[in-house]
């Protein structure tokens, strides 16, 4: 099981009083302040996953699960792109509009409470769909994926990072990515074009990210502390994940 939206907000809430963790993930992710990540994508994967995208001036970007709109608004900025960003974490999706107006862009940014498998967004309303290292939190992954094809218009193109299992039946590993296989997920909810690629470098950067936390001394910081926790549970198992992407068409 994932954590809740009520589980998200409080996590949410920390970082927002907490900026260790922040200057930690972007140090070593090689992040710059205004691309607010709570995920692991480093500044040179997000090259790869704006070429990915291939997204042109005015076009629509679905960020889903976007968290604090980070990654989103960096790609709308760099693109000249809208960026609509949804999010079940109320407490998140503030902080996004928050993080827009500050960088002078809430004109091309919208911010919704929603669900992977439930945008509220209407048919054929978006570009290209964004899924950063969150795919695994739908239940199940494939009506996620088929509404991202709801929601993408005809040609557009969905990017997602994120993980998994070398062998399935590694009980190391979380079912939430024991049971991804995006090859066959995507081609299952209607896309073409499906490729999955097994990403060494971004491995290497996540490695690097999950070992420094916990060199890290985190006295009363509930943020970092609950970072340490996770990067224990995640080097213990990390030789039987993959990192990836993955891209297919509408």
């Amino acid at each position: 099981m994932g954590m809740s939206a009520a589980e998200f907000d409080r996590w949410y809430a920390d970082h927002a009083v907490s900026p260790a963790a922040d200057e930690l993930v972007q140090r070593v992710l090689g992040l710059p302040p205004q691309v607010q990540s709570t995920s692991l994508l480093s500044w040179d994967a997000l090259d790869e996953v704006v070429a990915a995208l291939d997204l042109h001036d005015g076009q629509v970007l679905l960020d889903l699960a976007c968290g604090r709109g980070g990654y989103g608004l960096e790609i709308a900025r760099r693109r000249g792109a809208r960026v609509t960003g949804v999010d079940f974490s109320a407490v998140a999706i503030e902080q996004a509009r928050r993080l827009a107006d500050a960088l002078g862009l809430a004109d091309r940014a919208e911010f919704r409470v929603g669900e992977l498998t439930a945008t509220g967004l209407g048919a054929a309303s978006a570009d290209a769909v964004l899924v950063v290292d969150a795919i695994q939190f739908a239940d199940p992954a494939v009506d996620a994926l088929r509404e991202c094809r709801r929601v993408l218009v005809p040609g557009g193109r969905v990017v997602i990072t994120g993980w998994e299992a070398l062998d399935p039946t590694d009980e190391r590993l979380p079912p939430r990515l024991r049971q991804l296989d995006l090859a066959e997920q995507l081609a299952r909810a209607g896309f073409a074009d499906v490729r999955v690629t097994s990403k060494p470098a971004w491995r290497v950067a996540e490695r690097a990210l999950w070992e420094e936390a916990l060199t890290v001394d985190a006295g009363d910081d509930r943020t970092l502390r609950s970072m340490q926790d996770e990067a224990r549970q995640v080097l213990a198992s990390f030789d039987g994940r993959r990192r990836i992407l993955a891209t297919a068409t509408a």
